[in-house]
This record gives C-alpha cells, structure tokens and sequence, in this order.
C-alpha cells in the first residue's frame, strides 16, 4: 500500500532548512534504501509544504519517519499528516487496474 506523507513548512522554511537538511536528506535516503520512501521533495512555487511517498502495510511507515525527522523536529515542518494512496496505474501500483480494450 502507498501511503503519502504531506508536510506544512514554516513561512521562513528556505531560511531555515539548511542546518537541518543534511541530517533530513540521511534520513530520507535511508528510508529510501529500506524500501519504504519512494519518492519525495518540496512542493514549489510557493515552496510551503512537501510530499513524500511511503510504501508499506500500514500508515506507520511514513509517521515514524515524521516522529523523527529533524525538520519535524525543529519546526521547519510545522504541520504533518499521513493519508493513504490507493493506487492503480503504473508499475508501482499496490492495486494496479487495467481494462481490456
């Protein structure tokens, strides 16, 4: 199952990203690494949140990457929430759909 975890960023985010983002980029490449993290990056023009796509058996996978993400931590992000995804095309899909034409 897919699971996207949204972030609310501070107003002076790209201010003060930077002394945390290394810490957070290990993070994110690690969860990457385990299989849980797919995908993820700041939302642009306005840069005010990001999202970040999780795969796993439940919500937990993306929450407890929020829990302790330094960005989290510190108040960069200043709002998180998990929603799940249910996704049907592509070759990532956890429920992939197809009709026969």
């Amino acid at each position: 199952m897919h699971y996207c975890l949204f972030y609310d960023t501070a107003p002076d985010y790209l201010e003060r990203r930077g002394q945390y983002r290394d810490a957070h980029l290990t993070l994110a490449w690690q969860a990457h690494e385990r299989g849980e993290l797919i995908l993820g990056g700041a939302l642009g023009d306005p840069i005010d949140g990001a999202i970040l796509l999780f795969q796993g058996d439940s919500p937990e996978v993306a929450a407890k990457f929020a829990r302790v993400d330094p960005y989290v931590l510190n108040g960069v992000v200043t709002r998180w929430h998990v929603r799940p995804w249910l996704t049907v095309v592509g070759d990532q899909a956890s429920t992939p759909v197809r009709v026969d034409a």
